[in-house]
């Protein structure tokens, strides 16, 4: 373990990554609900990648990497993944990007309709 990780409470940080994704994943419920979309799936992508950094802190015993791709974060996690579910990652990943990039989300916006979340909900 290097010194920069030693005096980390690593139980403390993986409680407070489950503790604030479950607070995103309450807020994600509300914004579908005022029919937000767009940023109810953003919600929803920072709340699996919180759970994601978890499962990295809790088996590395370090801070988990800078990084918002989902994909990625299962693969530094060293989980393994059908195809179906990396293609899910992939897709869920675009909700972040896409709501917080100027040049997208207009257009992300438009796309979040309650249709397109019922066909995202029928992949699963």
């Amino acid at each position: 373990m290097s010194g920069e990780n030693t005096n980390i409470d690593f139980e403390k940080l993986v409680k407070h990554w489950i503790e604030t994704s479950d607070e995103d994943f309450q807020t994600m419920l509300s914004l579908y609900d005022s029919k937000s979309y767009s940023w109810s799936l953003f919600l929803g992508h920072i709340s699996i990648e919180k759970l994601l950094k978890t499962i990295y802190v809790n088996k590395y015993k370090k801070h988990s990497p800078f990084l918002h791709n989902l994909y990625r974060l299962a693969e530094l996690n060293e989980l393994e993944l059908t195809d179906e579910q990396s293609d899910w990652l992939d897709k869920i990943t675009s909700f972040n990007l896409n709501a917080r990039d100027d040049d997208y989300k207009r257009e992300f916006y438009f796309l979040c309709t309650p249709d397109f979340y019922k066909r995202m909900d029928r992949k699963n």
